[in-house]
């Protein structure tokens, strides 16, 4: 039954798909383009040339273009007539095509008198030379003084018997009334996209702005020099670059200009790709044809903005199906609610990655653009996955039908229960701390256990000897060992420990020196282990010490959620991450594979190597112990990046297991749940490296704003609609799963991001680095002064005045009035500004955190959370009555305080948690 819906929501959203590509694609009579209309702009620059380096069409080519149009037009507007373009009105006279000449004007006036000498003697030459234009927009570039124009305006009218004027914005010409006096004739630029109006709207505009020309100049002749739309480029404020909207444009302007009789010229034949580095992408598309020759639209048809949408649809339904066979086929208790949910993401994702790629394929591509392009895609195929991770994480934390594995403590006789040796790694810890610990594991309601302390290599004996005589005092059951030197760290630590551990204990437990347990926590726990499959029996890190101060308040809510959520969904497929405090493992295969000291997260590490064993790893979604957390911002920051760095050792060594399956007895779920869990961290890195490339592009368009645009719009959509999502996920699953207020959900959040950096800077030193020393994190350290607390955010300081700074630059950039080259109004400006704006957010966080950390203010105003059991009744199905009652038992006194907090889901800063 569940293969069945799953199969039918499958169906239903790829109808739903087609049908919205389908509306999107809808095709629209519009007036059909005249078989012949009055002229073209013309510029046969083919694909590969650049008039800005001096490159000219051959003879040929010219003449080969004028052949395509000859058929379609009755006349060419040219705009130089120098070089090889000089040879225009002679190949034009063959076709039979009259020509509106034009000479180019600008600041070189050395070569303006060439241009007028020889637009004069080809004017006199050539009987189909019908108008003279002497510059193009020379005004509005500001290349000449207005007089200056005018004199060569007066040189080529004395010398010519052609109609002569000058070619600009209709807005020039009503600023500049005295150049009326010049010409002979208005030859005026209509280009209603330069000036943000919405395509609906342009053909009106443009009868209204060439009303204004005639009351301003009654009696002159008007000329419209360009007319058009174009199919590719920045959205300016209303108006939108696409092929559809340049076939509509055109065809309901051409239809009025040809009832109305008026003279124009479309804007142009042809696609100049060279116009790209002077005017900005769009500048490359505003041909009927492409560079490549072929007509862009239909001409008579109907308008279909895509074509080819139906392959496009098709891609995106192929794709989106295969992902959610993926995600059903390993999801047998998710919902039908948790089905269609992740089928809303998929298909929607997948349509906008297939749109994505194939508006991007549309362009006129140079190695350069590609190589940008590479990099954005796989930027952006980045970002899909942790969607897709988080999706299906916030699918199976949410709407499961039942949680198989979760283990639920059984009674078992004190006979059957099995030995348990309980290994304490210390190095320099404060004394009355770890006694403590060993206070609440000598009340442990079992019995048959040991406890072995491994101080390894504390230098001061006043540290350790006051333990030493404490665990004497508690018995034989407790063994004190003090070894120095001893290397390998934790990992070093805890050999020794198996080393010296009772031969008949089957069980190893390891907590960290500052844990305070519960009496029932090895009762409750041990007896999994009478399954000979399991390995590892792993209950949640918890804290105790979250009411002390405001900073750890926000520590311990960024802590609790992956233990609720990410702890949880991994459990269903075997593939939890171990942790190195409040965990068990079955002694025969602890000896037999050890832990690894070349690890820093030698836990972690342990855990993917017991799965690969193919053994069971059971989880318990309850707190059986509390230590105590980091003092600190910066040890609060050292501590996740140790972890980072790990989950970065642990995938370089284990990488072909994890990725190609290669000689590994991991399962596809086991696989999946590390790499996706990782995932997360690994895009804190490459956004790391993001940031500084958004840096020193904001730069670059501060400087060149004419050469540098912003990054395509949808390249920037993706991240933003990511950071939406996971925030929206946080506040529902918070509420759903974790039973968090709100004040607690904003308080993980900012703990975590302000955490981001730091990941980042760890993951890519993973990258390069094999390992790195191991930090312990200190408990009961001194807090640090406001000013010592902001120096453990410097970094994150001046990342995040940066991205301000940029921000602020960017949306700063000259708009220059009428200036066909600027940014004005562009949505994709506005979106990047933002965009520099939302990746400021980690650092202003860590920023934040670091300045609480520095507050003598007690946590409990972020409130108090109920003990941490998993309540499947917020899941929809019955939790174990007796889990729930064990969940009020009477804790020790070094328990019942700060017992608060809120939860973060695992793909917002845990995933990979140690």
């Amino acid at each position: 039954m569940k293969k069945l819906s799953g199969f039918l929501i499958v169906v239903l959203f790829a109808m739903v798909t087609v049908a919205a590509w389908g509306f999107a694609n809808r095709p629209t009579s519009e007036p059909a383009l005249p078989r012949v209309i009055h002229g073209f702009a013309f510029q046969p620059y083919q694909k590969d040339q650049d008039a800005l380096t001096g490159e000219e069409p051959t003879v040929a080519q010219i003449d080969a273009d004028l052949q395509l149009v000859a058929g379609t037009t009755r006349a060419v507007r040219t705009y130089s007539s120098i070089g090889t373009l000089g040879q225009i009105p002679a190949l034009a006279r063959k076709h039979g095509l009259k020509v509106m000449l034009g000479s180019w004007i600008d600041w070189d006036r050395e070569r303006n008198d060439r241009e007028i000498e020889a637009t004069i003697r080809l004017a006199n030459a050539n009987r189909n030379v019908t108008r003279i234009l002497v510059g193009n927009e020379v005004v509005l570039r500001g290349d000449l003084p207005v007089e200056d124009l005018i004199a060569h305006l007066d040189r080529v009218r004395a010398a010519t018997r052609q109609p002569v004027s000058t070619a600009e914005p209709w807005h020039v010409w009503i600023r500049h009334p005295e150049l009326a006096a010049h010409v002979d004739f208005i030859a005026v630029h209509m280009l209603p996209y330069w000036e943000g109006v919405e395509v609906e709207a342009a053909v009106g505009y443009v009868v209204a702005k060439l009303g204004e020309v005639r009351n301003a100049f009654p009696g002159k002749p008007i000329v419209i020099g360009e007319v058009g739309w174009p199919s590719e480029g920045r959205t300016r404020e209303s108006a939108v670059a696409t092929t559809a909207n340049d076939a509509l444009f055109l065809r309901r302007f051409l239809a009025y200009a040809e009832q109305q009789r008026l003279e124009y010229f479309v804007m142009e034949a042809f696609d100049q790709p060279w116009k790209a580095a002077a005017e900005g992408k769009v500048g490359a598309y505003w041909g009927v044809y492409d560079a490549d020759r072929q007509q862009k639209f239909e001409f008579r048809a109907p308008i279909v903005r895509v074509p080819h949408w139906h392959v496009l649809a098709a891609a995106s339904v192929l794709a989106a199906a295969f992902m959610l066979w993926l995600f059903y086929f390993h999801s047998h208790t998710l919902r039908n609610r948790g089905r269609s949910f992740l089928a809303i993401i998929v298909y929607a994702t997948a349509t906008l990655l297939v749109w994505t790629i194939y508006d991007f394929s549309q362009q006129y591509l140079t190695v350069g653009s590609v190589l940008v392009g590479a990099v954005l895609m796989v930027g952006m195929l980045g970002v899909v996955a942790v969607l897709f991770a988080e999706a299906h994480e916030w699918a199976e934390a949410r709407w499961v039908t039942t949680h198989n594995r979760l283990l639920r403590p059984a009674k078992v006789a004190d006979a059957e229960l099995p030995r348990v040796s309980i290994h304490v790694p210390a190095y320099n810890e404060p004394p009355d701390m770890l006694i403590e610990t060993l206070d609440s594991l000598a009340a442990l309601d079992y019995p048959d256990f040991e406890v072995l302390v491994i101080d390894n290599n504390t230098r001061d004996e006043s540290v350790w000897r006051p333990v030493e005589a404490h665990c004497a005092k508690l018995g034989a059951r407790f063994r004190f060992f003090h070894v120095a030197p001893l290397d390998g760290f934790k990992a070093g630590a805890l050999n020794f420990a198996l080393r010296h551990t009772s031969p008949d204990a089957a069980v190893v437990a390891v907590i960290d020196a500052d844990y305070v347990v519960r009496p029932e926590w090895l009762r409750d726990l041990a007896p999994a282990f009478a399954n000979p499959r399991t390995g590892v029996v792993q209950a949640p890190q918890d804290y105790r010490d979250a009411a002390e101060s405001a900073f750890k308040a926000m520590c311990h809510a960024e802590y609790r959620g992956f233990f609720h959520i990410g702890m949880v969904t991994r459990n269903e497929r075997n593939a939890i991450i171990q942790h190195g405090t409040m965990t068990m493992v079955r002694r025969e295969l602890l000896e037999r594979i050890g832990w690894s000291e070349w690890c820093i997260t030698e836990d972690a590490e342990l855990g993917l190597r017991i799965l690969d064993e193919g053994y069971e790893t059971t989880y318990i979604a309850r707190s059986y112990g509390r230590g105590l957390m980091p003092d600190t911002f910066l040890d609060f920051k050292k501590q996740r990046s140790r972890w980072a760095f790990g989950a970065m050792q642990i995938l370089r060594r284990h990488f072909a297991a994890l990725i190609h399956g290669r000689d590994t007895g991991l399962t596809p779920g086991q696989r999946y749940h590390f790499v996706a869990g990782w995932l997360p961290w690994l895009a804190d890195g490459f956004n790391l490296l993001v940031n500084l490339a958004a840096l020193v592009w904001s730069l670059v368009m501060v400087l060149f704003p004419r050469h540098i645009e912003p990054p395509l719009l949808l390249f920037s959509v993706l991240p933003l609609s990511l950071f939406l999502f996971k925030l929206v996920k946080l506040l529902h699953l918070y509420r759903a799963r974790v039973g968090a207020t709100f004040t607690q959900t904003i308080a993980a959040a900012i703990a975590g991001l302000g955490l981001s950096h730091t990941v980042g800077s760890a993951m890519l030193s993973g990258f390069v680095n094999k390992d790195r020393p191991f930090f312990r994190t200190p408990k009961r350290a001194t807090r640090h002064a406001w000013l010592q607390s902001l120096a453990a955010a410097r970094e994150e300081a001046v990342l995040m005045c940066g991205l301000w700074v940029a921000a602020f630059a960017v949306s700063s950039i000259p708009q220059m009035d009428g200036d066909n080259f600027g940014l004005v109004g562009s949505p994709d400006l506005t979106v990047w500004v933002t965009v520099l704006l939302v990746q400021s957010i980690p650092y202003a966080a860590a920023v934040f955190v670091s300045l609480v950390s520095s507050l003598q203010v007690r946590g409990d105003w972020i409130g108090e959370a109920r003990d941490q059991v998993f309540d499947e009744a917020a899941a929809g199905f019955e939790p174990d009555a007796d889990a729930v009652a064990t969940s009020t038992t009477t804790l020790p006194v070094g328990m019942r305080s700060g017992n608060n907090g809120g939860a973060l889901p695992a793909t917002a800063r845990l995933d990979s948690a140690k």
